[in-house]
Protein backbone atom coordinates (compact mmCIF):
# COMPACT_ATOMS: atom_id res chain seq x y z
CA UNK A 1 0.00 0.00 0.00
CA UNK A 2 1.50 3.40 -1.12
CA UNK A 3 1.55 6.62 1.26
CA UNK A 4 -1.55 8.13 -0.89
CA UNK A 5 -3.57 4.41 -0.68
CA UNK A 6 -2.99 4.96 2.98
CA UNK A 7 -3.89 8.35 3.59
CA UNK A 8 -7.00 8.04 1.28
CA UNK A 9 -8.34 5.13 3.53
CA UNK A 10 -7.31 6.57 6.62
CA UNK A 11 -9.24 9.73 5.22
CA UNK A 12 -12.56 6.99 4.61
CA UNK A 13 -12.17 5.11 8.36
CA UNK A 14 -11.52 8.21 10.39
CA UNK A 15 -12.28 6.85 14.06
CA UNK A 16 -14.72 9.40 15.88
CA UNK A 17 -14.47 9.43 19.61
CA UNK A 18 -17.21 10.61 21.86
CA UNK A 19 -16.88 10.59 26.01
CA UNK A 20 -19.42 8.11 27.51
CA UNK A 21 -19.27 10.09 30.92
CA UNK A 22 -16.42 12.15 32.65
CA UNK A 23 -15.05 11.08 36.13
CA UNK A 24 -16.20 13.18 39.62
CA UNK A 25 -12.71 12.63 40.96
CA UNK A 26 -11.12 13.32 44.48
CA UNK A 27 -8.10 14.92 42.47
CA UNK A 28 -8.93 18.35 41.54
CA UNK A 29 -5.45 19.20 39.84
CA UNK A 30 -2.93 17.27 38.13
CA UNK A 31 -0.32 18.17 41.03
CA UNK A 32 -0.34 15.25 43.72
CA UNK A 33 -2.47 12.04 41.46
CA UNK A 34 -0.40 8.65 41.90
CA UNK A 35 1.58 8.38 38.59
CA UNK A 36 -0.35 4.78 38.44
CA UNK A 37 -3.56 3.80 39.68
CA UNK A 38 -3.61 1.39 42.61
CA UNK A 39 -0.69 3.42 44.68
CA UNK A 40 -3.27 5.17 46.57
CA UNK A 41 -6.17 2.31 47.37
CA UNK A 42 -8.18 5.36 49.68
CA UNK A 43 -8.82 7.52 46.24
CA UNK A 44 -12.37 7.21 45.37
CA UNK A 45 -14.33 8.35 42.44
CA UNK A 46 -17.27 8.16 40.27
CA UNK A 47 -17.83 7.52 36.44
CA UNK A 48 -21.35 9.35 35.89
CA UNK A 49 -22.42 8.07 32.07
CA UNK A 50 -24.66 10.50 29.83
CA UNK A 51 -27.86 9.62 29.28
CA UNK A 52 -27.53 8.00 26.06
CA UNK A 53 -25.05 5.59 27.70
CA UNK A 54 -26.61 5.15 31.34
CA UNK A 55 -29.61 2.18 30.16
CA UNK A 56 -28.99 -0.94 32.71
CA UNK A 57 -28.66 -3.57 29.57
CA UNK A 58 -25.55 -2.09 29.17
CA UNK A 59 -23.97 -2.99 32.51
CA UNK A 60 -25.58 -5.90 32.71
CA UNK A 61 -22.86 -8.59 34.12
CA UNK A 62 -20.51 -5.53 35.24
CA UNK A 63 -21.22 -6.19 39.48
CA UNK A 64 -19.34 -9.43 38.67
CA UNK A 65 -16.11 -7.49 38.24
CA UNK A 66 -13.88 -6.66 41.02
CA UNK A 67 -12.42 -4.26 38.46
CA UNK A 68 -12.48 -2.27 34.90
CA UNK A 69 -10.48 -0.82 32.77
CA UNK A 70 -11.16 2.96 31.58
CA UNK A 71 -10.28 4.34 28.43
CA UNK A 72 -9.89 8.05 28.63
CA UNK A 73 -8.34 11.36 27.49
CA UNK A 74 -5.70 13.47 29.28
CA UNK A 75 -7.62 16.72 28.66
CA UNK A 76 -5.91 18.88 30.98
CA UNK A 77 -2.75 18.17 28.27
CA UNK A 78 -4.44 19.18 24.83
CA UNK A 79 -2.39 22.46 24.72
CA UNK A 80 1.17 20.42 24.94
CA UNK A 81 2.96 19.10 22.03
CA UNK A 82 4.20 15.27 22.44
CA UNK A 83 7.94 13.90 21.91
CA UNK A 84 9.67 11.10 20.45
CA UNK A 85 11.31 11.15 23.58
CA UNK A 86 10.21 11.94 27.19
CA UNK A 87 12.01 12.16 31.11
CA UNK A 88 10.14 9.35 33.25
CA UNK A 89 9.57 10.74 36.63
CA UNK A 90 10.74 6.84 37.79
CA UNK A 91 13.97 7.34 36.42
CA UNK A 92 14.39 10.87 38.52
CA UNK A 93 13.48 12.81 35.22
CA UNK A 94 17.37 12.45 34.18
CA UNK A 95 17.13 9.61 31.71
CA UNK A 96 15.06 10.07 27.99
CA UNK A 97 13.38 6.80 26.96
CA UNK A 98 10.92 6.72 23.77
CA UNK A 99 7.66 7.74 24.43
CA UNK A 100 6.20 4.51 23.27
CA UNK A 101 8.06 2.80 26.45
CA UNK A 102 6.55 5.02 29.08
CA UNK A 103 2.85 5.92 30.55
CA UNK A 104 3.70 9.29 29.81
CA UNK A 105 0.87 11.93 29.53
CA UNK A 106 2.31 14.04 26.64
CA UNK A 107 1.14 11.33 23.55
CA UNK A 108 0.70 11.34 19.93
CA UNK A 109 -3.26 11.27 20.90
CA UNK A 110 -3.86 12.24 24.25
CA UNK A 111 -5.47 8.58 25.56
CA UNK A 112 -4.91 7.02 28.71
CA UNK A 113 -5.75 3.31 29.86
CA UNK A 114 -6.50 2.94 33.47
CA UNK A 115 -7.85 0.55 36.24
CA UNK A 116 -9.95 1.02 39.07
CA UNK A 117 -11.87 -1.01 41.69
CA UNK A 118 -15.56 -0.76 41.06
CA UNK A 119 -18.07 -0.62 44.40
CA UNK A 120 -21.00 -0.20 43.01
CA UNK A 121 -23.09 0.53 39.86
CA UNK A 122 -25.68 2.80 41.01
CA UNK A 123 -29.04 3.63 38.85
CA UNK A 124 -30.51 6.83 39.47
CA UNK A 125 -33.46 7.85 37.25
CA UNK A 126 -31.98 8.30 33.33
CA UNK A 127 -28.53 8.20 34.96
CA UNK A 128 -26.01 5.26 35.40
CA UNK A 129 -23.00 6.16 37.78
CA UNK A 130 -20.18 3.91 38.81
CA UNK A 131 -18.38 4.23 42.29
CA UNK A 132 -14.62 4.01 41.76
CA UNK A 133 -11.44 3.51 43.92
CA UNK A 134 -7.79 3.33 43.49
CA UNK A 135 -8.06 5.75 41.04
CA UNK A 136 -5.59 7.92 39.42
CA UNK A 137 -8.00 10.06 37.40
CA UNK A 138 -8.31 14.08 37.35
CA UNK A 139 -11.79 15.28 38.25
CA UNK A 140 -13.48 16.08 34.99
CA UNK A 141 -11.61 13.67 32.56
CA UNK A 142 -13.73 12.12 29.48
CA UNK A 143 -13.64 8.83 29.63
CA UNK A 144 -14.40 6.91 25.94
CA UNK A 145 -14.90 2.95 27.20
CA UNK A 146 -15.40 0.76 29.86
CA UNK A 147 -14.02 -2.80 29.89
CA UNK A 148 -14.13 -5.43 32.55
CA UNK A 149 -10.73 -6.68 34.02
CA UNK A 150 -9.99 -10.46 33.45
CA UNK A 151 -7.30 -11.59 35.95
CA UNK A 152 -6.78 -14.77 33.65
CA UNK A 153 -5.43 -12.09 30.40
CA UNK A 154 -5.05 -9.22 32.11
CA UNK A 155 -2.46 -10.30 34.91
CA UNK A 156 0.44 -12.28 32.88
CA UNK A 157 2.44 -13.80 35.12
CA UNK A 158 6.43 -13.82 34.79
CA UNK A 159 5.74 -10.46 32.66
CA UNK A 160 9.01 -8.28 32.62
CA UNK A 161 8.21 -4.13 33.73
CA UNK A 162 10.98 -2.54 31.99
CA UNK A 163 12.42 -0.26 34.10
CA UNK A 164 9.35 -0.11 36.51
CA UNK A 165 9.57 -3.71 37.66
CA UNK A 166 8.23 -3.05 41.16
CA UNK A 167 5.99 -0.87 42.96
CA UNK A 168 7.73 2.33 43.94
CA UNK A 169 9.09 2.30 47.66
CA UNK A 170 8.18 5.01 50.43
CA UNK A 171 10.52 5.69 53.10
CA UNK A 172 8.50 8.89 54.49
CA UNK A 173 6.91 8.67 57.51
CA UNK A 174 3.60 11.26 56.91
CA UNK A 175 2.56 12.97 60.74
CA UNK A 176 0.09 15.26 61.39
CA UNK A 177 -0.02 18.41 63.41
CA UNK A 178 -2.48 18.91 65.92
CA UNK A 179 -4.37 21.75 63.93
CA UNK A 180 -4.15 19.82 60.66
CA UNK A 181 -5.49 16.34 62.50
CA UNK A 182 -8.49 18.46 63.59
CA UNK A 183 -9.36 19.75 60.41
CA UNK A 184 -8.97 16.20 58.62
CA UNK A 185 -11.73 14.86 61.62
CA UNK A 186 -13.87 17.86 60.77
CA UNK A 187 -13.46 18.07 56.98
CA UNK A 188 -13.69 13.79 57.02
CA UNK A 189 -17.06 14.29 58.64
CA UNK A 190 -18.38 17.25 56.23
CA UNK A 191 -17.04 14.76 52.78
CA UNK A 192 -18.40 11.87 54.32
CA UNK A 193 -14.96 9.87 53.73
CA UNK A 194 -12.37 9.22 55.67
CA UNK A 195 -9.48 11.73 54.72
CA UNK A 196 -6.63 10.02 57.03
CA UNK A 197 -5.81 7.34 54.47
CA UNK A 198 -5.98 8.82 51.48
CA UNK A 199 -3.64 11.71 52.56
CA UNK A 200 -1.50 9.37 54.12
CA UNK A 201 -1.55 6.95 50.86
CA UNK A 202 -0.83 10.38 48.44
CA UNK A 203 1.62 12.00 50.16
CA UNK A 204 3.96 8.73 50.89
CA UNK A 205 4.12 8.82 47.24
CA UNK A 206 6.01 12.19 47.37
CA UNK A 207 4.12 13.83 45.32
CA UNK A 208 7.08 16.82 44.61
CA UNK A 209 8.76 16.87 41.09
CA UNK A 210 11.49 13.93 40.46
CA UNK A 211 14.45 16.56 40.99
CA UNK A 212 13.62 16.91 44.33
CA UNK A 213 12.55 13.09 45.27
CA UNK A 214 13.85 12.11 48.69
CA UNK A 215 15.68 15.71 49.52
CA UNK A 216 14.48 17.96 52.36
CA UNK A 217 13.57 21.70 51.13
CA UNK A 218 11.63 24.41 53.22
CA UNK A 219 8.92 24.47 50.44
CA UNK A 220 5.51 24.57 51.91
CA UNK A 221 3.64 22.35 49.17
CA UNK A 222 0.12 22.05 48.73
CA UNK A 223 -2.39 20.22 46.29
CA UNK A 224 -6.09 20.36 45.91
CA UNK A 225 -7.89 17.77 47.36
CA UNK A 226 -12.09 17.96 47.20
CA UNK A 227 -13.05 21.48 48.49
CA UNK A 228 -9.69 22.27 49.96
CA UNK A 229 -6.14 22.78 49.79
CA UNK A 230 -3.93 19.92 51.50
CA UNK A 231 -0.21 21.75 52.51
CA UNK A 232 2.80 20.16 53.96
CA UNK A 233 6.28 20.26 54.35
CA UNK A 234 9.30 17.90 54.81
CA UNK A 235 11.10 16.98 57.12
CA UNK A 236 14.31 14.27 57.36
CA UNK A 237 12.19 11.58 56.31
CA UNK A 238 9.02 13.11 57.51
CA UNK A 239 6.36 14.42 56.08
CA UNK A 240 3.88 16.79 58.19
CA UNK A 241 0.83 17.65 57.18
CA UNK A 242 0.33 21.64 58.30
CA UNK A 243 -3.29 22.66 57.10
CA UNK A 244 -6.27 21.67 55.43
CA UNK A 245 -7.47 25.26 54.31
CA UNK A 246 -10.81 25.03 53.10
CA UNK A 247 -11.37 26.52 49.22
CA UNK A 248 -15.24 27.90 49.63
CA UNK A 249 -13.55 30.46 52.19
CA UNK A 250 -13.59 33.97 50.98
Amino acid sequence: MTTGQYSSLNAETELKLQPIGFIQSCYKEKFGIPRQSGLVTAAQAKLQLLPTFSQPEAFKGLEQFSHIWLIFQFHANLNDSWSNTVRPPRLGGNKRLGVFATRSTFRPNPLGLSVAGLEKIEFVGQTTCLHLSAVDLLDGTPVFDIKPYLPYADSILGAQGGFAEQAPASEWEVVFTLEAKRQCEKKSCQLGTELESLIRQILKQDPRPSYRAQSVDKHIYAMKLYDFDLQWHYKAKLIEVIGLVDLNKS
